[in-house]
């Protein structure tokens, strides 16, 4: 949680951009994201020239340089900061930017350099006024980039300032919503969840792959909080409690997390808040997962496949036949793209593999062959464990979609379903959103998962309980909750005609002579 002050520094920075003539939020947090780019590059370079120097104590040889060579210093953040804003201004757009760019050749692998070239393709610095940039430079250099929760929630603060629906259906899931998704996956599983390879192929702002790093985070963090470092050979490496070893928590930093997404602005934000929240290298690629190309470009990913995908697609939009890859169109003939990612991420898991995703409430219900289809492959063909309905103005200000997350394993077994009826989610199901603490069905949902048993939840006037695979057979695979829920009416007692006759006459009596001493007062 930041504090009040950073949170006035924060938006201070907004109203200078919005003032500077910048005023898509998109556009805004791209600007800011380059620029913490560029600081973030020369705290690195720091780090790497420490490192050089306690290496290399007592000979005579001079720091390379990673990112920057001696003949560059003065593109490095540190140094330019001193400028002027005319100078500053031609630095960045004319040298810094260009020299992001060539970082590291073509992209990808776990070197930074890499990672920095990858995501500044085609960066363009939008600020154009001197001024706005020297107040932009000032702001952000006063921002607590080194210390890992503050940066992270820095960067959440700034992604909440999103308050428009994209193109194709696109918008921020709720931070306490993914959370939900991601505390049901890793439930019992905490020991083996630091080994898994996990993706979302939509991945927008990156918030289902961050909110997975925090969790695995507030668990194997060691007892008095602290982040534990070692001291290997020449490297020094970090990582949280005792429970982590070095080679778990490079995997965690530079092997965990995949991420796609085909909105190069999008692939620029999931990038920067990764590396805020810790995870050093993310693997995040410009790739719309849906087209022909995607197992071709990635047949490592198509081959191994991932133990945990955790994913809001876009719900809008239609695919012309001809640019889907041809194993989705078999699977389920159609297209759009709700159904069609469902089919996707069953191909991208593991066997074994474990996914959440939201889906629209269409696709519980939804009547066309296409989303039988795909309702009876999730039955019969793997293991549905879990369909939770959300209300819905989750997605207010969004949207108002009403949606539902499905829970299922790839090649597993169905033989009940568990649902759960979320009505009230902690904050207003309006356009403001506020809190209300004391409304909120999320804690009862970990809670009711936790004991769950398919022999003793039985009661369908519960909001939690099981449903027969036999039983979602016969109904034709519909999957919407209401189909099996059972509405407890409650008898409402009304007193007899001749009773409310009554007492209607006596209201007009009592009428009738207020009305008569009313004319008497007027004379």
């Amino acid at each position: 949680m930041i504090t009040g002050p950073l949170r006035s520094r924060i938006d201070k920075l907004w109203e200078e951009f919005w003032t500077g003539g910048i005023t898509n939020p998109l556009t805004v947090i791209e600007q800011i994201s380059f620029l913490m780019f560029a600081r973030l590059l020369d705290m690195r370079e720091s780090t790497e020239e420490k490192k050089f120097d306690r290496i290399n104590r007592g000979n005579d040889k001079k720091f390379p340089g990673v990112f920057f060579t001696p003949k560059q210093q003065h593109m490095r953040w540190s140094q330019f900061k001193h400028r002027g804003g005319d100078e500053m201004l031609k630095i960045i757009r004319d040298e810094l930017f260009p020299h992001f760019r060539n970082l590291g050749g073509n992209g990808g692998g776990d070197d930074p350099k890499n990672t920095f070239s990858e995501y500044m393709k085609d960066a363009t610095l939008m600020i154009q006024k001197p001024s706005l940039l020297v107040s932009a430079v000032n702001m952000i250099d006063e921002l607590p980039l080194t210390q890992g929760d503050t940066k992270g929630d820095l960067y959440e603060y700034l992604l909440s300032k999103l308050t428009t629906a994209g193109i194709n259906g696109q918008f921020r899931t709720p931070r306490h919503i993914i959370r939900l998704m991601v505390d049901l996956v890793i439930q019992g599983n905490e020991e083996e969840a630091i080994t898994w390879n996990v993706a979302d192929p939509a991945c927008g702002t990156g918030g289902f792959l961050v909110q997975f790093m925090e969790a695995l985070r507030e668990h194997f963090t060691s007892e008095d909080g602290k982040v534990v470092h070692e001291n290997n050979g020449n490297e020094e490496i970090t990582y949280t409690g005792d429970q982590i070893t070095p080679a778990q928590w490079k995997h965690i930093q530079s092997g965990m997390f995949h991420g796609f997404d085909f909105d190069v602005t999008m692939l620029r934000i999931a990038a920067m808040n990764l590396m805020l929240h810790g995870v050093d290298t993310p693997d995040i690629h410009y790739q719309d997962t849906l087209s022909n190309n995607f197992p071709e470009k990635f047949p490592k990913m198509a081959s191994d496949g991932f133990d945990l995908i955790l994913a809001n697609p876009p719900f809008k939009g239609s695919l012309d036949y001809s640019d889907v890859h041809s194993s989705l169109i078999g699977k389920v003939k159609t297209k759009k793209t709700e159904l069609l990612f469902v089919v996707l991420m069953l191909r991208m898991l593991k066997q074994g593999g474990r996914c959440a995703v939201v889906v629209p409430d269409g696709v519980m219900f939804g009547s066309s062959k296409a989303h039988k289809q795909l309702r009876e492959m999730l039955v019969e063909q793997h293991q549905l464990e879990a369909v939770v309905k959300l209300p819905s103005g989750v997605f207010k200000p969004y949207a108002g979609v009403s949606t539902a997350i499905l829970f299922f394993t790839k090649d597993g077994q169905t033989d009940n379903v568990w649902f759960y009826d979320v009505q009230v989610d902690g904050y207003s199901l309006d356009d403001k959103r506020d809190p209300t603490p004391d409304k909120n069905d999320l804690p009862d949902v970990l809670k009711r998962w936790s004991k769950r048993n398919p022999k003793k939840d039985t009661d369908r006037t519960a909001k939690a309980f099981f449903v027969p695979k036999a039983e979602i057979a016969d109904n034709g695979y519909d999957l919407s909750i209401n189909r099996y829920k059972e509405i407890v009416h409650e008898e409402v007692q009304y007193d007899s005609p001749k009773k409310i006759l009554g007492r209607l006459k006596k209201l007009e009596a009592e009428i009738a002579k207020d009305l008569n001493e009313l004319e008497a007062m007027l004379g």
